[in-house]
């Protein structure tokens, strides 16, 4: 059981450059295989911190590793919505660009106060990749953007808001940390609840 959070890892890491692989050699026919394999994607990430707060491995490193992993899947992820429909992204590309420049700047901002890249899993994080990945079977799925995009960049857009205030409250570089509120407690001294199933 405790090598299960690791290998759903591994998994999701290997699982976006495949999607694109399947993407360029199939194109549209590969719509439904695409979202069955974003289904697979997003449980591994439910589970993977699940399993690992059970088992007691959910380590500073798993935790890292497991960040940088949805970086991977959810660029990767982008990228054959760009193959299928690149109309799409074109239409939204300034929205698109805020996105990813606010994502850069958690790192800027990270590292120049702590040295490292943020971990935070922070709860509006989790529900922006619920949005994300309505978002993408929307698009890859069916060709369409409409509200669930515009849903993935709203959420997106406050909850980079979130990590940034979680990186400026923060005393000291601290992963799992549930939002911006929490790390002002932490900052006062104060300790703070985590939900076992997302946070523990």
């Amino acid at each position: 059981m405790k090598n299960i959070p690791i290998l759903l890892i591994t998994f999701r890491f290997i699982l976006g450059p495949v999607m694109i692989a399947i993407t360029y050699s199939q194109g549209t026919k590969a719509r439904i295989l695409l979202m069955i394999l974003l289904l697979l994607g997003i449980l591994s990430d439910i589970f993977d911190g699940i399993i690992a707060r059970k088992t007691g491995v959910s380590t500073e490193k798993l935790r890292r590793m497991d960040s940088q992993t949805d970086l991977v899947f959810w660029v990767c992820a982008g990228w054959c919505s760009w193959l299928l429909n690149p109309e799409i992204i074109i239409n939204n590309k300034y929205a698109i660009i805020t996105i990813f420049a606010m994502e850069g700047l958690t790192y800027v901002f990270s590292f120049l106060k702590f040295g490292k890249e943020t971990c935070t899993h922070a709860l509006l994080s989790k529900l922006w990749g619920i949005t994300l990945f309505a978002a993408f079977i929307s698009i890859i799925g069916f060709g369409h953007g409409g509200i669930p995009l515009a849903l993935a960049v709203v959420f997106g857009i406050i909850s980079h808001i979130d990590v940034y205030l979680i990186i400026l409250f923060l005393p000291k570089w601290t992963h799992d940390v549930p939002s911006a509120w929490h790390a002002w407690q932490l900052r006062k001294g104060r300790d703070i609840r985590r939900n076992k199933l997302f946070n523990g």
